[in-house]
Formats: structure tokens, sequence, C-alpha cells
């Protein structure tokens, strides 16, 4: 081979810019060939529940309030029927590292999946703006023909017709967000009271569904390829032995094309026919035999019509598949192996360490302190006595007599106000004093110990300590 025919050979396969953007540095609009095949239909499943419940779930009730809600103004969560308040603080936190760790784990393990398959920006642009586009433009050559078009009346009304389409679901889908956040009934009744009577949420909620609308109208794959971090980040977090969709060059090389005359084992050719299907139908445009690139998210297109292909040839499915790459070049195709299973015990553990502390949390988180400024007092010849405040936060549903009581040491309580009686998600207060005999104070900070109690049922206890003299100074 000439050296200019290696140059030429090198600039076919190498790229220094990501696929959307041309040699003069313009965006290149991709129009994907509508896929079809088994893991499209999977994806279907998957997309269509996800969709169902994001769009449902303002809907559904549970105990006379919503089943999910992210009250971030008045700092009140619902998930899944139990509430959280501010104090469950630290297991959000948790959650989050959790998430954190989970992320990692499970990319370096199975790569962008998540991408693929449940990530809301995939399934709204491939399951929802995609399909409006393929029902009104057509499938990707009318899609292409239609954009080299000059703008006479068709291409007028069917950009027109789509943009107000895609505007309107984003519309729909930002007052879905927003029910998430205020509850279905708050939203009913501005919707109800018209857009003067609420135009700031009015105005905000425009703003919202412009961003909706400008991401899945122009932004589309640029998300996944430049915005989002997760995206970023599978670059440091894949190895040898993640499972990725990946083409297996051991099989498909050399490429040639297909002759039904040829023997093409006797002919030295590989399996791929190089017939481009794998890039026609992938939504960020890479050619997936290039190896694995920061712009394949694991959709699984690539797969779907090779697999077509190869059918139609007569091949054996899975020159695309799911595979690492040492699986490839060693010739194994195990799904699972040691690392795989170690890692996906890690995460179960942590998913189940999480789980038990949102299951068990208390059903009243309650803050005692001792009243600021104020300091022991003698109660009396023979006792001593503390002020207190105590804040308790109901998270339950139910309205909840309260009662405190001193288990140790043997004391007495008096209320300065009047006793708690907790509505069903509130928080109450109460002033109170701890009297204690002198013969138990022995130093300036002895041990008290609070039962909470409702109903006679013990709901939490909460330990603190009581200011006195030091006796045993003197």
């Amino acid at each position: 081979m000439s050296t200019s025919e290696e140059t030429k050979d090198e600039k076919s396969f190498f790229r220094d810019r990501i696929t959307t953007i041309n040699e003069e540095g313009k965006r290149v609009y991709i129009h994907p060939k509508r896929p079809k095949g088994k893991f499209t239909n999977y994806r279907w499943v998957v997309s269509s529940f996800l969709l169902l419940l994001l769009f449902a779930g303002p809907w559904i009730q549970f105990k006379g309030e919503p089943f999910m809600l992210f009250n971030i103004l008045e700092r009140r969560f619902i998930i899944f029927g139990q509430v959280f308040w501010p104090q469950d603080f630290h297991l959000v936190v948790l959650s989050l590292i959790t998430l954190i760790v989970f992320i990692i784990l499970f990319t370096v393990i199975f790569g962008r999946l998540f991408c693929g398959w449940v990530c809301p920006q995939t399934v709204f642009m491939e399951f929802v703006f995609r399909q409006i586009e393929y029902l009104i433009e057509g499938d990707f050559s009318k899609q292409k023909k239609l954009a080299r078009a000059p703008w006479n009346f068709e291409k007028i009304w069917k950009k027109t017709l789509k943009q107000i389409v895609f505007f309107a679901i984003a519309f729909l889908i930002s007052n879905t967000f927003l029910a998430y956040i205020i509850g279905i009934d708050q939203l009913l009744v501005m919707i109800t009271d018209g857009p003067l009577a609420h135009l700031g949420s009015f105005i905000a909620l425009i703003l919202f569904s412009g961003v909706f609308y400008f991401i899945f109208a122009f932004f589309r794959e640029q998300v996944c390829i430049i915005a989002c971090p997760y995206g970023r980040l599978q670059g440091v977090l894949l190895d040898s032995k993640s499972i990725v969709v990946a083409y297996d060059y051991m099989r498909g090389e050399p490429k040639g094309k297909h002759n039904p005359l040829e023997n093409r084992s006797a002919s030295g050719k590989g399996d791929c026919i190089d017939c481009l299907s794998c890039v026609t139908v992938c939504p960020t445009g890479i050619d997936i035999r290039n190896g694995t690139q920061l712009e394949c998210i694991n959709c699984t297109a690539c797969i779907d019509a090779c697999d077509a292909i190869m059918d139609r040839v007569g091949l054996k499915r899975g020159l695309i598949r799911y595979d690492s790459e040492k699986g490839i070049s060693e010739g194994s195709r195990k799904l699972f192996n040691t690392r795989s299973l170690a890692y996906s015990a890690v995460l179960t553990v942590l998913l189940i360490v999480v789980g038990s502390l949102f299951t068990f949390r208390s059903d009243v988180e309650a803050t005692i302190i001792r009243m600021p400024g104020t300091l022991f007092q003698e109660y009396g010849p023979n006792h001593y006595s503390n002020l207190y405040k105590m804040q308790l936060v109901n998270k339950t549903r139910e309205d909840l007599p309260i009662n405190l009581a001193l288990e140790h040491p043997q004391g007495e309580i008096q209320y300065l106000t009047e006793k708690i009686f907790l509505k069903s998600e509130s928080v109450g207060e109460a002033n109170f004093m701890v009297i204690l005999p002198k013969e138990f104070v022995l130093s300036s900070n002895t041990p008290v110990e609070f039962g909470i109690y409702s109903n006679e049922r013990l709901i939490t206890k909460y330990k603190l300590n009581f200011v006195g003299p030091n006796t045993l100074d003197k």
C-alpha cells in the first residue's frame, strides 16, 4: 500500500471531532432510521411503563395524599406514600451516596445501559418526540429529503406542525413535573383560576416548557454527548471487562460486500458486509464498528439492525451484541463473571441498607434541648430543676396524643405549656420543667433519659443532660 493510500485509510477511521460536528465546525443534525427488532420491542415495553408511571404518578393518591410529592418549597417529600421531612435529611444524604456508588459500579459493569433504556432524555427523545417526527415527516430518508428541500408549502406545514406538537408535549411534561412539586389538586386549582390569577407560576411554567422544547426540538442528542456528566464520566469508568454494546471485530473483519454466490470463508472475508445499517439507525450518528465511543448510549438499535441483516444474508446473529472487549478478543460470551457478580452483590447490600433505614425510621422525630440562657434552679429544699424545650414532628397520617415520661433517674415533669397533641403530618412544641431530687444530681451534667409515648405506646427515647452543681467537688 502506498503512503497516500495509507493516509487515506487512516483518515477514514480516525475521528478528531464528535459525530454531530462537521469539518467546518457546524452542527450536523442526525436523522436515524427507525429501529425494529427484539431489543427495540423490549425498550418499548420499558419506556411505555416509565411514561405511564410518570404521567399517572400525580393522580395516584394514598390515604388522601399524593403517592409521590417533591415539594421543595415547603421541604416536604412523599415517596411511595411515605412522608419525609427535613429531619430525615440524613436519609437523603445516604441515598445520594448510595446512588453515586450505584452509578459508578453499575457503569463499570454494564456501561451506559441506563442511558439507553431508562434515562428520561432517551425515553422522551426516542419514544415520544422521535415518534412524532416519524409520523409527520416520515422515516429517515424522507426526513433528510425534507431537510434539503426548499421552503415550499409541504416543508412549511410539516415543520410548523411538528414544532407546535413538540411545544404542546413540552408544556404537558412541565405541568406534570409541576404536579409532582405542588400536588395535582393545587395544579387543577391553578388551571381553573386561569393564568392571570397565578401569573408568576404561569411564566415560570412557560419558561420551563421552553427549555424542554429547546432540548428535544433542537439540542436533542447533544445532551447525551456534551451536557450529561454521566456520559462524560463513563470514559474513566469503563475497562476491558465492562459489558457494552460492542462489534465483534474478530468475527466481522475484514469487511466485504455480500455476494450470495460467494463463499465468504473461502474468500477470507469476515461476516460484516459493510451495509452501514448499524450506522443509519444510530441516534448519535456513530459507527459502532470503530469501537466504544463517548457518543454511544447503549441503546441497542445497532444490534437489532445488524441481526436483521445477518438473518437476511444467512449468517449467525450477534456480530454486534452485549459483550466486553475482553470477551470479544478471547472469544468468550459470558454476560456475568466473578467481578460483575461481586459488584452486583455490593450494590444489592447498599440498596438493602438504605431500604432498611427508610423502612425502620421513627414515626415521630423528637428534638429536646435545654432552654437557652437558663441554668439550674433550686426547687424547694430538696430538689433542682431545669427548663427544656421539645419539638416533635409527626411523620404519620394519624393524630397522636403525646405523653412525655422521665425514664431515668426518678423525677418529675411539669409542663409549662399545654401537653402536645400532634395532628397528622404536623409539628408541635412544648416547654417543660424537669425536677430531680438533689441526691441524684451528683455532677454538673447528670444524664437523663426521656420516653415519648402515644396511647401508652413507646415511640422513641431521648437522652440529654441535667445541669446542676458539681457536688463531687464540695
